[in-house]
């Protein structure tokens, strides 16, 4: 689906990953879940582009429903897997941390965990090799993404700014759709490891030039940063800074 020239999106509200499509290649960031490799390819084939367009994966962080595909893409097509270097043992399987438990509704919760049974949630491989990154590199792929750390929902978590397409992709770090309560709106992640780290580096978001800041669930915010850190301290309970 095409949400700006040059920035298309595979999956729904549910879990999604992003296309960053330029002259020269295609960025992927996220790999969501291993069913969505036909998603993908769907995509491709819209676009007219083959799947050797994509020269790296970059992911927000290391959790099975963002590694989905990728090591699929590496083995089979030597396509470097890029992740924040504090997840990358995690991107590799390693087991993450239980974290408090979230507040759901049955409904929102049967919904998610069914459409990740379908898109083969229960298959996901880990990475066997990844690329580590850290903050303020500029990967050396198309729409040229700046890694911003942010760590919180998990150690290594990043946020991938492209000012190529006036984005920045924030994983799980917040959710404008709670996939356990189904409510709307910017708010806090579930599955978080540390919340309070989470709440903390979303302030890195606010200086950024951006028209659209996209987490990994929920539909992408079109609106600059600011905004969107306001409606999330109000879901928080908090004053915004500043």
């Amino acid at each position: 689906m095409e949400l700006a020239p040059q920035l298309r999106r595979i999956g729904n509200d549910i879990i999604a990953a992003h296309l960053i499509v330029a002259d020269e290649g295609i960025t992927l960031v996220d790999a969501g879940l291993p069913g969505h490799y036909r998603d993908l390819e769907r995509e491709l084939h819209e676009l007219g582009r083959p799947i050797s367009d994509i020269k790296g994966v970059v992911l927000t962080h290391g959790d099975t429903d963002h590694i989905g595909f990728a090591e699929r893409l590496r083995s089979e097509l030597g396509i470097p897997v890029y992740v924040g270097a504090e997840d990358a043992d995690r991107a590799k399987g390693a087991k993450p941390p239980a974290t408090p438990k979230d507040p759901r509704r049955i409904g929102p919760v049967i919904q998610f965990f069914a459409y990740a049974i379908t898109k083969g949630g229960l298959r996901t491989h880990p990475l066997r090799e990844v690329v580590p990154v850290h903050d303020g590199d500029v990967l050396p792929l198309p729409g040229s993404p700046r890694v911003l750390a942010m760590p919180g929902h998990s150690p290594g978590s990043i946020a991938i700014h492209v000012p190529a397409v006036r984005a920045v992709f924030v994983g799980d770090e917040l959710t404008t759709r709670h996939v356990l309560t189904g409510v709307d709106g910017p708010q806090p992640a579930p599955f978080t490891d540390d919340q309070a780290g989470s709440s903390a580096s979303i302030e890195r978001l606010a200086g950024l030039d951006v028209d659209w800041v996209i987490p990994g669930h929920g539909a992408p915010w079109r609106g600059d940063a600011p905004s969107l850190i306001a409606a999330y301290r109000t879901a928080e309970g908090l004053p915004a800074a500043g």
